[in-house]
């Protein structure tokens, strides 16, 4: 328990994930959690059943929670585990409810580079961590030193790359573990270069992706030799639209919620897009976003 005995965050019961993701369509979550900080998230999970189901999530994005929600218990990292220091010469400690964007900045101040693709990371470290999250060439895993993780019964671990299989868009480990924080390993250079860097990655990429949009970053993983947005593109699909759900115009591999699109309706465009590219290109799309929860 907490030193005083008692839970410091709050217990939500049949909460609309929506809330919670970037696309804005989710069905409610049994309980949602959502702790104060690292000892809180322990005492909480210590205290819950062993057979209850559990799903972490961070900001929310690539994650599409279906309209029927999700059974069990959630804790939501949003605003907390946000912490982050310099360690040493090259790392950084970064707890997992940490926003990417904002890793790639606290680096940058410190004097720490190459990691200023985390900045084109829609969602929080622990998400990054959980699927190799990457853009404009650098991925996560590349620069995690070590892990921490937290179990069923709020038990912490340290773990090294070494317990981990990782690929694109790709992670496998221990089950029944979650992350919570890590360390990553960087250079020491120049920050003002590296915040000039950042600016410009982020400048072109809202030039090129839909920005003001509700969405969950990009889709589908691109293929090898190939990029997914060529092929949705040249297959005739943006624009294309499912109820609210709608192919960006102004990138084909972004599926956005142009109004009142419900979780039905975006993964019925996403499976369509599959189906398509699949019979005009033969190639099999594989989404990047996790589809969870009970379809209504």
């Amino acid at each position: 328990m907490t030193a005083a005995g008692v839970l410091q965050g709050r217990l939500l019961e049949g909460e609309p994930l929506a809330r919670y993701t970037t696309w804005r369509v989710g069905g409610p979550a049994d309980r949602l959690y959502l702790p104060a900080d690292l000892g809180d998230l322990q005492a909480f999970l210590a205290e819950l059943p062993m057979g209850e189901p559990l799903l972490f999530i961070g900001l929310g994005s690539n994650l599409l929670v279906r309209d029927g929600g999700v059974r069990g218990t959630v804790v939501a990292l949003r605003n907390t585990l946000t912490r982050m220091e310099r360690v040493g010469e090259r790392q950084l400690a970064v707890e997992a409810g940490a926003p990417c964007a904002r890793v790639a900045r606290f680096a940058a101040r410190h004097d720490l580079v190459g990691g200023e693709f985390l900045a084109g990371i829609p969602g929080a470290l622990g998400g990054a961590l959980a699927m190799n999250a990457g853009a404009w060439g650098g991925e996560t895993w590349a620069r995690v030193a070590e892990v921490s993780t937290i179990d069923h019964r709020g038990r912490i671990r340290q773990r090294s790359g070494t317990d981990y299989r990782v690929g694109y868009r790709r992670v496998e480990g221990p089950q029944g573990e979650w992350f919570v924080a890590a360390r990553l390993e960087l250079e020491p250079g120049d920050g003002a270069v590296s915040l000039t860097r950042i600016k410009e990655l982020l400048e072109r990429r809202s030039a090129t992706q839909p920005m003001g949009a509700a969405s969950c970053g990009s889709v589908f993983r691109n293929p090898p030799g190939d990029h997914a947005a060529r092929l949705i593109e040249t297959a005739g699909l943006k624009g294309t639209c499912r109820g609210g759900a709608r192919v960006a115009d102004k990138h084909a591999n972004f599926i956005v919620n142009a109004g009142g699109a419900t979780a039905r309706d975006l993964e019925a465009l996403i499976d369509q897009v599959r189906e398509t590219v699949q019979r005009v290109h033969g190639v099999a799309l594989i989404p990047e976003v996790r589809v969870i929860g009970e379809a209504i």
